[in-house]
């Protein structure tokens, strides 16, 4: 991936440029892909789920599912290259949770699903952005969030 002065991105934006942007590494890194993206409006993420992820040995052993709380994590990181995408990369900042509001699961999330994490950003204010966020399998709600992110410098 290449970026100019003008903020523009090659699509899909493969996992070694995500690993260049994002602060997170393995095994927490739960994006692979990005897959389209305009900026300040939507971006849409790829998450190859697979029985070698580490928290599979304790969730659940014999009926392994992934954790709802990975998966609002995969859409924070979505978002986290939305911002990225939309505002480019400063060494002093970091994003974390503010809040995430309206979780609803609606199906599990098993070894060999992939995940299409599709993330809108509903408004930026001063440091603060909030997202709607959906995780689908094969055109299925998997799960859904409202997230908010605030911006601190580091």
């Amino acid at each position: 991936m290449q970026a100019n002065v003008e903020n523009r991105y090659t699509m899909p934006i493969n996992i070694i440029d995500i690993m260049k942007h994002m602060p997170h590494s393995y095994p927490f890194l739960l994006i692979d892909r990005v897959i389209a993206a305009t900026p300040s409006k939507s971006i849409t993420a790829i998450k190859n789920v697979t029985i070698n992820e580490p928290f599979f040995v304790g969730h659940f052993p014999g009926y392994p599912v992934m954790p709802g709380v990975l998966i609002i994590e995969a859409m924070a990181q979505a978002a986290g290259m939305l911002v990225f995408v939309t505002h480019g990369k400063k060494d002093n900042e970091i994003f974390f949770f503010a809040s995430v509001n309206n979780v609803k699961f609606k199906r599990q999330v098993i070894p060999g699903d992939t995940l299409r994490i599709e993330v809108e950003c509903l408004k930026e204010m001063r440091g603060m952005s909030k997202y709607r966020a959906y995780a689908f399998v094969e055109g299925v709600v998997a799960a859904e969030a409202e997230l908010m992110i605030a911006k601190k410098e580091v």
